[in-house]
């Protein structure tokens, strides 16, 4: 039996007074049993405006509440929730007998009666309190529609043309759709304000132009308050709590107002009447500019015309609530079977896709009836299937109704009425009605019920129940009269609409179910729960330092802030630091234009005027005009300066003037210059005044916008002491906040920043030497989320943190690790509030942060550490040493150089080129062509001299060759590659006709021969009509040895039979060698053809003779003869950098069509390489036989084709390798 104690006590009638409740038993109000369904309820006589309410445990006694709920209602039904924070639902209670807890209510509520449940109390006490209410009576005007009826307010005489107009109202209905409000002016414009489907549009008439759309459930027959503002431009629009402003078209901008209708359409004599749904409901204090139109109809004042009610029908719609897995509803069934059949009916509302709805036994018929809902369609379950699909979704929160009924062997289900959908089907017994309907969910399985329940739950309202087209009175069922139930909240409706407002981010669309709500990100530029951080870098200068290449990206300039992703390219190829070039075109946003321009290290924009007899700066009005403001100068001078270029170097065509163009000459000339203060950029409007004379001429041209580098990302500063810290401003992250940064360290542990608040705090710190964590509390308690690395953070590297925590959840990403999250409490406090300033490293009693901090960013927004660092003991500005972590970035044998903010890549000793040294250098080769790189000589020497000591040579001697190179022929057989020594020793690489590689030796008298068949067999094994890269290298220090690797395969290795020491490098050949006279004859004729194709990337050791010859040709010792042209020829990577295509976060656009070009151009292998090392001297030369006993007996002779195809360019079949 339910124990509950119900009280109606009227107040008083002063403004303000307070309420105390004394019931049965000494000292307060305890029930006789001490359990979830007990409720003490207040009736304070009337309306009244409640603002705080106070507990106190029962006087002497163990008891009081530790946690309750408090409901309103102004008819003693339909009761609803008091939340805080749109999410609190709890209110902590006390924790003694005797003291007084009282809280005050963020939103007061207007209500007549007041409910307090009890959730928790003294576990070694009973259910016990004393409360007081506080408030004042509230007094308003109220009208009743019905349908039918409207209230018409006409502006006669029309006041003067206002800037300002506010229309006002509270409402409360049952219906889902209707309008509210229609305003008309004196054109056929008009704005309504409408109900569909429980929110509330503002449109247009007469092109029905949606500008707004507010709220949600509105439907709910609870008072809500609506405000419009109109502005002269723009207007706002509140419903409740949630505002949102809204640009007004240009036709209603100077907008008479001619009359204002309530509930409805008026009925104008200019055009006619508009049947649309009217509204049933009530509408509360009425108001236009103050002006109390209730009340003007209560007087029957003239300018009101309508017929209404003046006072609020209340419905009574009893609902209940299935909160969680365990809710169900239990009534009972018919006790006999009827003729007339079976009829079950109720009306719901949801958020699920799925759900049991009802659930009865055919004990007769060995059956079970399931009513469910499944993918937002009603199924039934008997014998048969029946599937019900009104055509719109039934998880969109709106009232539904669903009626079943069985009738002469026929069962039907029909969905939303006439305007939903009905499905019939023809079991093949009757079907009477069980004794026992279960809705929304089963007993526990150990209760004995006969219930089974196969699918979800169901969770969501439900009004309306009807057995036997008879009602079920709720109430009853409330009091435990009638059938039974768990975990319901009967009398109102709990339905909460998680997606208004949304807390989805950045334009994503927001979905829910019951419990939780989930953000859809895709197509946003953003991540997360909520899409808050972005996916995109902030700059160039970000994509360059993780390895891109030119190309276009997106920029998004502040993060998470509210600018939007901006496509543009980047220049990645300059070879210093922060000269990576953006181009903008003018079709970007202001607010993106501002924040690129304000990050970047320097910006420049070109002007150019060409005149003739056209002034620039001295006639009124030719003017430049930047950042919305008129600038008095030409590019190249100062702003303010009134000069061109010329003036500010005082070399103009005429000296008294600051401008070329000034001096009015009948000759063309010009000024031109860089504008570069970034306070005036970019240029928005050209204005040229002096072009109307006779013989007037100009041209001008404005250049594209141009920044460079980004001073955000290298802005660091280092903590010499763990007592070091900065400070800035509170952070601001109430409902979202991102901070990421960047930093390194030898200390294992340290606090890297920190915001405190009364209770809540947020603070990131390194809480050892391989973990980061990330904690805050918003007032649920402290949450940790952490993530620990395999090696330790305290290794002097960079290292990125970046951290969210917004109303679903927190995360942190460490690095490229995977990101760590931890949710929040579904029902929880969510804003984060914070009071004190945000620290740097720390000022509490944490061990702060020894080390460097760069690149702090809090929701987009980047502190300036380096600034403050100036004035700040123990801190110092900038933060050295980037080659440690970003070295591997420059490849290819680039060599990492530090700059004060940042880092480049020296590739003087690399065979590439470009900012990481990652660009092939590669030629174009015809058979006459010759590039000869001559080496260091040391000393005048005679050539044909033997006799000199070696020691002469020493720092040309190699105690080992590293040669790597590409190249692309058709050419068969090929010299690629030709050194020589001032010992007539030599080393050549060459591609041969048949497919086998030979290495060929000359030493001294000696000539080696020999046949490396599984070299050749590796060789045809790998080549494929992939591009595959060989690397080549002989050490004489190790055995002779030398090593051959192709692509990911394993090293091979060979071992010479001759001990030998490459001597007095002289120079080494690309191409055709013109003193071929000392070589040996079979090497002299593929000396003479030359090469004809592409060579790329051409490495021996440290020196890079293509590169050379192609890029420095007048400061490097080489010789070029025949013609030679730099080409991409060489590349299977190349590709226009403003090819269009799909834009990733991480590769530029050329990426999409690598792939496509070497399948394409690389198609057959018609050479393999050989490498042939001839080491060789003239004098005393001869066999030995011994020596030659090595060679196979298998072993054809040489092969070179005495016919070589020389002619043919490069062709389809042609592949490329490296060597």
């Amino acid at each position: 039996m339910q124990a509950h104690v119900l009280y109606r006590e009227v107040g008083s009638s002063h403004l303000l007074y307070n309420l105390s409740i004394w019931c049965l038993g000494a000292g307060g109000w305890s029930p006789l049993s001490s359990d979830s369904f007990q409720w003490l309820e207040v009736d304070l006589g009337g309306r009244t405006k409640i603002t705080a309410v106070a507990t106190q445990g029962r006087y002497g006694s163990s008891d009081w509440l530790t946690a309750y709920l408090l409901m309103f209602s102004d008819t003693g039904h339909n009761w609803k929730q008091y939340r805080q924070e749109d999410s609190i639902g709890a209110f902590p209670g006390n924790s003694n007998a005797d003291s007084v807890v009282q809280h005050t209510l963020q939103q007061p509520v207007v209500a007549r009666y007041l409910r307090l449940i009890p959730l928790d109390w003294n576990p070694n006490g009973r259910i016990g309190l004393r409360l007081e209410t506080y408030g004042c009576p509230y007094i308003s005007d109220v009208m009743s529609f019905d349908g039918d009826s409207s209230l018409v307010y006409r502006l006669s005489p029309r006041p003067r043309q206002m800037a300002r107009e506010t229309i006002s109202l509270k409402f409360k209905t049952l219906r889902n759709s209707g309008i509210l409000l229609h305003a008309e002016g004196q054109s056929e414009h008009s704005l309504t304000l409408e109900l569909v489907k429980g929110k509330l549009l503002l449109t247009t008439s007469p092109e029905s132009q949606r500008l707004v759309s507010l709220g949600s459930l509105l439907d709910d027959q609870h008072w809500h308050h609506v405000a419009v503002e109109r502005h002269s431009s723009h207007l706002n629009l509140t419903v409740d709590r949630s505002t949102q402003w809204v640009q007004l078209p240009a036709k209603l901008t100077h907008w008479d107002l001619q009359q204002v209708v309530g509930a409805g359409r008026g009925h104008s004599s200019q055009r006619p009447v508009v049947s649309n749904r009217n509204f049933h409901g009530c509408l509360e204090n009425l108001l236009y500019n103050g002006l109390t139109l209730i009340d003007l109809a209560k007087q029957k004042d003239q300018r009101v015309t309508g017929s209404v009610t003046f006072s609020c029908a209340e419905p009574v719609s009893i609902a209940m609530t299935f909160t969680s897995p365990k809710s169900f509803l239990w009534l009972p069934g018919a006790t006999e079977p009827s003729s007339a059949g079976v009829s079950v009916g109720l009306q719901f509302r949801t958020w699920n896709k799925a759900g049991l709805l009802l659930t009865f036994e055919l004990p007769k018929q060995g059956g079970v009836v399931w009513l469910y809902l499944s993918k937002m369609m009603i199924v039934q379950h008997l014998c048969v299937c029946v599937c019900v699909c009104p055509g719109s979704a039934l998880n969109d929160g709106q009232w539904h109704s669903v009626e079943l009924y069985s009738r002469r062997g026929r069962l039907t289900i029909s969905v939303d009425g006439d305007e939903g959908a009905t499905a019939h089907a023809s079991p093949s017994f009757p079907v009477p009605m069980g004794s026992h309907l279960f809705f929304g969910g089963c007993l526990a399985e150990d209760s004995g019920q006969e219930c089974s329940n196969p699918f979800n739950v169901f969770q969501g309202c439900m009004r309306l129940l009807t057995l036997d087209n008879q009602p079920v009175d709720l109430i009853m069922v409330q009091q435990r009269l009638l059938g039974n139930y768990s975990d319901l909240q009967i009398d109102m409706c709990g339905i909460i609409d998680r997606c208004s407002p949304s807390r989805c981010e950045h334009g994503s669309s927001c979905s829910q179910s019951w419990s939780t709500f989930h953000c859809n990100c895709s197509s946003s530029g953003y991540s997360g729960a909520t899409c808050h951080s972005s996916i995109y870098e902030q700059s160039c200068e970000a994509y360059r330092h993780k390895g891109n290449t030119s190309g276009y990206y997106y920029i998004d300039v502040d993060g998470s802030g509210p600018i939007r992703p901006q496509m543009i390219y980047c220049n990645m190829t300059g070879s210093t630091l922060n000269q990576h070039s953006v181009h903008f075109e003018y079709t970007s946003e202001e607010e993106q234009l501002v924040g690129i321009i304000s990050q970047s290290e320097h910006c420049e924009q070109e002007l150019v005027y060409h005149c003739r007899r056209s002034r620039l700066l001295n006639t009124p009005g030719d003017d430049c005009p930047g950042a919305g403001r008129v600038q008095t100068y030409w590019g190249g001078a100062p702003p303010g300066s009134q000069q061109c270029a010329c003036g500010l170097q005082e070399n103009c065509i005429d000296p008294k003037h600051y401008c070329n163009c000034d001096a009015d000459h009948t000759e063309w000339a010009n000024d031109s210059g860089l504008l570069t203060h970034k306070e005036t950029l970019p240029v928005r409007s050209v204005v040229l005044g002096d072009v109307q004379r006779p013989g007037s001429e100009g041209a001008y041209r404005v250049g594209p916008l141009r920044c460079y580098g980004d001073k955000n990302f290298w802005n660091a500063a280092f903590f010499d002491k763990e007592t070091s810290y900065l400070h800035f401003p509170t952070f601001h992250g109430e409902l979202s906040a991102d901070i990421s940064f960047l930093f390194k360290t030898t200390s294992s542990s340290g606090v890297f920043l920190e915001n405190l608040g009364i209770k809540d705090f947020i603070r990131i710190e390194l809480s050892s030497s391989t973990e980061v964590l990330f904690s805050f509390d918003v007032g649920n308690g402290p949450l940790e989320v952490r993530v620990e690395a395999s090696i330790p953070l305290n290794d002097n590297r960079w290292h990125r943190v970046h951290a969210e925590r917004n109303v679903k959840e927190a995360s942190l990403r460490l690095d490229d690790l995977p990101a760590a999250t931890q949710e929040a409490p579904a029902d929880g406090h969510i804003h984060l509030q914070l009071n004190s300033q945000l620290f740097i490293g720390t000022a509490s009693r944490q061990k702060g942060f020894r080390g460097c901090i760069r690149s702090l960013q809090l929701n987009g927004l980047t502190l300036d550490l380096e600034e403050r660092a100036k004035i700040t003991p123990g801190v110092r500005p900038g933060c050295p040493g980037h080659c440690s972590s970003y070295g591997s970035l420059c490849q290819n044998h680039g060599r990492c150089v530090e700059r004060p903010k940042g880092f480049s890549c020296d590739c003087s000793l690399s065979a590439y080129t470009g900012a990481f040294c990652n660009r092939e250098v590669s030629g174009s080769f015809k058979s006459g062509t010759s590039v000869s790189y001559t080496f260091k000589e040391p000393y005048e020497l005679n050539r044909n001299s033997s006799t000199l000591p070696s020691s002469i040579y020493s720092d040309m001697t190699l105690r080992a060759e590293n040669i790597s190179l590409s190249f692309r022929t058709s050419q068969s057989p090929a010299l690629l590659l030709y050194i020589s020594s001032y010992y007539r020793e030599y080393l050549a690489v060459l591609v041969n006709r048949h497919g086998e590689s030979e290495w060929l030796g000359f030493h001294r008298t000696f000539l080696l021969v020999y046949y490396f068949n599984k070299l050749a067999e590796a060789f045809t094994n790998t080549y494929n009509a992939c591009v595959h890269q060989a690397i080549f290298s002989e050490d004489l220090r190790v055995k002779d040895l030398i090593f051959f690797q192709i692509d990911q395969n394993a090293r091979e290795h060979f071992n010479l039979t001759f001990d030998v020491e490459f001597n007095a490098v002289k120079s080494l050949v690309l191409g055709r060698v013109h003193d071929s006279g000392d070589l040996d004859p079979e090497l002299a004729r593929p000396a003479s053809l030359g090469f004809t194709g592409c060579l790329s990337s051409v490495h021996f050791n440290s020196v890079s003779p293509l590169k050379a010859a192609l890029l420095h040709p007048d400061s490097s010792p080489v010789i070029i003869t025949g013609p030679l042209a730099q080409s991409s020829c060489g590349s299977s990577t190349s590709a226009n950098p403003y090819a269009s295509g799909s834009v990733g976060t991480g590769q530029p656009l050329v990426n999409a069509i690598r792939s496509v070009i070497a399948v394409v151009i690389f198609v057959t292998v018609s050479a393999l390489a050989i490498m042939a090392r001839f080491l060789y001297r003239r004098k005393g030369t001869f066999q030995s036989q011994e020596v030659k006993g090595v060679k196979r007996e298998d072993s054809p002779e040489l092969p070179f084709n005495s016919q070589a195809n020389s002619q043919n360019g490069p062709s389809e079949s042609q592949k490329e390798y490296f060597i």
